[in-house]
């Protein structure tokens, strides 16, 4: 039999035959494909011809497409639905990789092929976007040391290995634990939370296959279970076993994995001839140096911390009224700073919960779309990698624009958190394609299922990369969609939240799940006038794991991470009842591969943009304004990464913006 990843795809839309694909099927196709691409990059090395844009920078572009269409299938169900085959596929292919990364970088024929395009850059009759391609080309080639030699070029080989190792491992160890903590409950158990949050944990055990509720590690069931539950004590179980998650010992442990990828960035950066990873990483960034990071950093910090203080010495208070002395922990912070929502706000999410069907949000998000862009979205019936997965085409004035595929729900084979990732990106050359665009969320799963505020600004947040993705209108696949600096890929997705807290959004789609009824208007007001609060929490814990972040990388590499966290949480005056939204040991933005290491600060970076981005909305026709829409479209999501991010943004906005609209839109405005 024909090996269905290595096939012509005579599916709809070219999508991925999953019904066809086996896991005995990866590893030859992804060797089959590997040694394709490795004799294309070959052709391209030993070409007797001169080399030009077209017959190197254009087909190296064009190179190794049956690998990425093999990985592109591999990547989705690896992190999306694991199983022991697949984790033990992970753990070889990544080195593999890394060698051929190595091998193509490496290729001082090829090299020397681009070197000798970029040296004549000037002569040649170059469009802006081909321009963009050769500088990034030779860039990435540069960063990556093809100009290293002997020793040097031998060790950056064994580091790039051994860090695609180190990250595979510290990415199934997370999954492991996360996936064999969970926390049965009683019936007394229960006291103080809501349905959802128990209808959420029965559906917990059934997805385990046990009998009665239980929690588990999953954020989207754990945190209402801070919230609610009135029981310190388990409070404080389910707290501690979510914060040592990567650092329980034994096999799992991630401590040692973290400290040992540390000192290979820190040696990578300097074989390459930076003073740190930090200011390699940043070199291509728009904050540019470490420096900048810290100063917008720190000028959040200093308020946010302001604020928790006063925040402090009212939960404290409340505590007091409970017969409970000292100061607020940890598992105290959540659950008495919702009751503080409650009594301050007069509402709780239990009775939020019921006008936030998933499928309603969802439509919410569609139907933004379709009002700022023209596009329509037709559920389609096919082939998907698990039953939880929904499609739809995505089709604008009758046209084909993408596949928009979309798994909503947690499970133990799903590693943590919401990501969005292309199983192809656009493009035209060498052949016209559409993207299909994946989001992935671990909300509870209910009958309905049913979502937090949060997690709908999470689903809004995730399609918004999704629009930058199936909105991308360039030439090359590799400058389409997302493919952009790191601290701007967060703009599109921290923008579009900001159409949830639009009211006539939730006024037409936040219906209640059995009635139908829209939510009453004094409970919209209050949900959207909560929407700031505990605003000083959330920034201090995530400000302090982008400053760690930045610590760790900006000097000589940690011997004891947690010590060094702990040095720099100390440095900061880091409050003692909250922590760092990643401690280290489970800190997969960082440790799990490079895109967010020296880069986790991009969130904020960004959103010093969408603050300022919709506020230009609000200042002429609203949030569904056409001029702007079109803008939006225009110099940003259909620009992938064809010019500098900063000169997209200001041919969008006519200026950059400084930090005042977000300290005013997190309301810690002076």
């Amino acid at each position: 039999m024909s090996n269905p990843l290595l096939a012509e795809w005579d599916t709809p839309f070219g999508l991925a035959p999953f019904d066809q694909v086996r896991d005995e099927d990866f590893a030859p196709a992804f060797e089959a494909a590997m040694k394709e691409a490795r004799a294309e990059i070959e052709a391209i090395a030993d070409d007797p011809d001169a080399p030009t844009f077209a017959n190197t920078i254009q087909t190296l572009e064009a190179s190794g497409k049956a690998l990425d269409k093999v990985l592109s299938v591999f990547f989705t169900v690896a992190g999306a639905d694991s199983n022991p085959k697949r984790q033990e596929l992970q753990r070889d292919f990544g080195p593999k990789l890394a060698a051929y990364s190595s091998e193509l970088y490496g290729n001082k024929l090829l090299f020397a092929r681009v070197e000798a395009v970029w040296q004549v850059r000037d002569t040649l009759a170059l469009t802006a976007e081909e321009a963009r391609l050769l500088m990034l080309t030779h860039r990435a080639f540069r960063r990556a040391g093809a100009a290293l030699t002997g020793a040097d070029e031998e060790r950056m080989r064994a580091i790039m290995a051994r860090l695609a190792e180190l990250g595979t491992a510290f990415t199934q160890n997370l999954l492991a634990d996360e996936a064999g903590w969970q926390m049965p409950l009683s019936e007394t158990d229960l006291e103080g939370l809501p349905d959802f949050v128990i209808n959420a944990a029965h559906a917990a055990a059934r997805e385990k296959d046990t009998q009665g509720p239980l929690i588990t590690l999953s954020r989207s069931l754990i945190v209402p279970f801070l919230q609610f539950s009135t029981r310190r004590d388990l409070r404080r179980r389910a707290f501690e076993a979510w914060s040592a998650r990567g650092a329980m010992g034994g096999a799992t442990d991630n401590r040692a994995i973290a400290a040992e990828i540390l000192a290979l960035r820190a040696e990578r950066a300097q074989l390459l001839g930076y003073d740190s990873f930090a200011a390699y990483k940043l070199e291509t960034e728009m904050a540019r140096t470490p420096e900048a990071v810290r100063d917008l950093l720190m000028a959040v910090w200093a308020p946010a911390r302001a604020q928790v203080g006063r925040d402090a010495e009212t939960l404290t208070a409340m505590m007091r009224a409970d017969g409970i002395n000292g100061d607020p922990e940890p598992w105290d912070w959540r659950y008495y700073a919702e009751k503080r929502r409650q009594a301050e706000h007069d509402f709780d999410e239990a009775a939020v919960k019921p006008y936030l069907s998933l499928d309603a949000m969802i439509g919410a998000a569609f139907d933004c779309a379709q009002r700022l862009f023209g596009l329509e979205f037709i559920p389609l019936d096919v082939s998907l990698y698990h039953p939880d997965c929904r499609a739809w085409e995505v089709r604008r004035k009758g046209h084909h624009v993408a596949v928009f595929i979309g798994d909503y729900f947690a499970r133990s084979s799903k590693r943590s958190g919401a990501w969005c990732s292309a199983m192809r990106g656009q493009a035209k050359r060498p052949a016209p394609q559409a993207p299909v665009v994946i989001n992935v969320c671990n909300f509870a799963k209910g009958d309905p299922a049913l979502l937090s505020y949060d997690d709908a600004r999470t689903l809004f947040h995730e399609f918004g990369h999704a629009l930058h993705q199936m909105l991308s209108d360039v030439t090359y696949e590799s400058l389409s969609g997302t493919n952009v600096a790191r601290d701007f890929v967060e703009l599109p997705s921290q923008l579009y939240e900001h159409w949830l807290e639009v009211p006539e959004v939730l006024g037409r789609h936040a219906r209640h799940v059995e009635t139908g009824a829209p939510m009453p208007q004094d409970l919209l007001d209050k949900v959207l006038g909560a929407a700031n609060f505990d605003m000083g929490f959330q920034t201090v814990e995530y400000v302090a794991s982008a400053l760690v972040d930045l610590a760790f990388h900006e000097g000589a590499a940690p011997a004891d991470v947690m010590a060094r966290q702990a040095d720099v949480l100390r440095e900061i005056g880091m409050p003692p009842a909250i922590t760092m939204r990643h401690a280290t040991p489970h800190f997969a933005h960082v440790f799990s591969g490079d895109g967010y290491s020296s880069g986790y600060y991009s969130y904020m970076w960004s959103e010093v943009m969408d603050a300022d981005a919709f506020a230009s909305f609000e200042e002429v026709g609203g949030a569904f304004d056409a001029d702007r829409a079109l803008a939006l479209e225009r110099h940003i999501l259909s620009r992938g990464g064809t010019e500098e991010a900063a000169t997209l943004y200001e041919a969008f906005r006519g200026r950059m913006p400084g930090v005042e609209a977000l300290l005013k839109g997190r309301g810690l405005a002076a």
